[in-house]
């Protein structure tokens, strides 16, 4: 189950996110390889980071639906190898910014790729209503009644998924990928008047810069008290938009007990990015290194997950598809970035896991149709390429700016210390990250252990 911009600070407005997190493993420090939607579902699906997909941005020749499709990465993802291995296997919800239902592609329309058994995906759902969907190559057409509400359409057809795999004693492998709490973030009907007064959390970073803040962030202006408000009906929209995704959580649960498949089950909740919301004198976006973008919620509960537990290992989305495949008994390829998790799952040790993950960014001007430019508060930075450990981030911006953040004395990233390192320090962090930015497949592992 995939949110789509969602930030660590909203796991407390669920409770099944909650209840999953006591009966499974936490991971604390997961990072996503590019803070934005389509780099980062394109290392999910693939385990392989951003330069080495191609998909740099969410539109244009190196962005979106386009950008997976033509450079053939459909052909070895997750979905191909577990179903190669007799799995059902089911898409839902968002893909990739661009695909649509009403567009030929391939011959075939609506297009579905390879692996992918069952397929129920909508084109541009970010409303919740008014919207096609593809099921399989038959496209249906939803409007405004409650009935059409997104999430609830995706939660019922992910348990009937669940019911007809089960019914016919088949391995499965379902993933819902909601457009929630992503902009507007429209609530189902049943909840748009909770948390009548919530505001959003003001963090130490809340309206704040960083001192020797790179010249894109430093010339941001002080939130408004207009802007502050929009941040706080903004957050309080986000919270209630994933009630609904809360609620689906706990009815594929019961579904999956009902069935009888709940303990042979694993279970994976996480965000494609983060958000930031005022911090850093940002409003509404995502896209920088900090950890509000960067680091998001990941919980793995099921057979043999340590119930309770945390993990602190450095997680990146690029290990999720080879977890996928080593649970299902499939070969994992040699072009896989990441790293299988499994070894993580029931609280073993993580002495010898990746210390450092790669972050990537590609600049990309305000588009009018990117729903990420959220309506035109979203800032890209500058091209960068960053890499973050338990201890530090490190970023080097394509123009030679530098940022460096000690996150155990600096938790929150509001001490930009690099002008402070040695020329030696700094020749290793850049001979680091250089192995990194140009890491492929095993080589990878390897390039984040600096």
């Amino acid at each position: 189950m995939l949110t789509d911009d969602m930030s660590s600070n909203l796991v407390q407005y669920m409770p099944e996110v909650q209840k999953l997190q006591s009966q499974g493993m936490t991971f604390s420090d997961f990072v996503v390889s590019n803070s934005l939607c389509c780099p980062s579902r394109s290392s999910l699906f693939t385990g392989r980071y951003p330069h080495n997909t191609g998909v740099l941005g969410n539109e244009g020749p190196n962005g979106g639906f386009s950008a997976f499709h033509n450079n053939g990465l459909e052909r070895d993802t997750f979905a191909t190898t577990l179903r190669a291995k007799g799995y059902r296997t089911a898409m839902m919800g968002k893909y990739l910014n661009g695909y649509s239902p009403t567009d030929t592609v391939d011959g075939q329309k609506p297009y579905v790729p390879p692996g992918w058994s069952q397929w129920d995906v909508v084109g541009g759902g970010y409303k919740g209503y008014n919207y096609k969907l593809a099921h399989n190559h038959k496209t249906e057409s939803h409007g405004h009644k409650s009935k059409d509400y997104l999430t609830d359409v995706l939660s019922k057809k992910g348990t009937a998924f669940v019911r007809k795999s089960a019914a016919a004693n088949k391995p499965f492998l379902l993933e819902v990928a909601l457009f929630t709490p992503h902009g507007p973030s429209t609530p189902a009907p049943r909840d748009k008047h909770a948390f009548p007064a919530l505001k959003a959390p003001q963090s130490p970073a809340f309206d704040k810069l960083p001192t020797d803040a790179p010249p894109w962030l430093a010339r941001q202006d002080r939130l408004t008290r207009r802007e502050k408000d929009t941040i706080d009906k903004k957050f309080r929209k986000r919270a209630r938009s994933l009630q609904s995704v809360d609620r689906m959580i706990g009815n594929l649960r019961k579904t999956l007990t009902t069935a009888g498949v709940a303990d042979n089950t694993y279970i994976v909740f996480g965000s494609d990015n983060g958000f930031h919301l005022g911090e850093y004198r940002l409003k509404a976006g995502k896209q920088t290194a900090f950890d509000t973008d960067v680091r998001v919620p990941l919980v793995i509960a099921g057979p043999g997950v340590a119930a309770g537990g945390t993990s602190n290992a450095q997680v990146s989305n690029i290990d999720l598809a080879p977890t996928f495949q080593r649970i299902g008994g499939a070969a994992v390829s040699s072009r896989v970035d990441g790293h299988s998790m499994v070894p993580l799952l029931d609280g073993g040790s993580d002495a010898a896991w990746r210390k450092a993950n790669l972050i990537e960014h590609r600049h990309a001007d305000g588009s009018p149709g990117d729903p990420d430019n959220h309506g035109g508060e979203s800032v890209s930075p500058p091209n960068y390429h960053a890499m973050r450990t338990d201890s530090y981030t490190y970023v080097e911006y394509a123009g030679g700016e530098k940022e460096y953040y000690n996150l155990r004395t600096d938790p929150y990233q509001l001490h930009n210390t690099v002008g402070r390192l040695s020329r030696a320090r700094l020749a290793e962090l850049h001979d680091a990250l250089t192995r990194l930015e140009n890491c492929r497949g095993d080589g990878c592992w390897s390039a984040g252990h600096p």
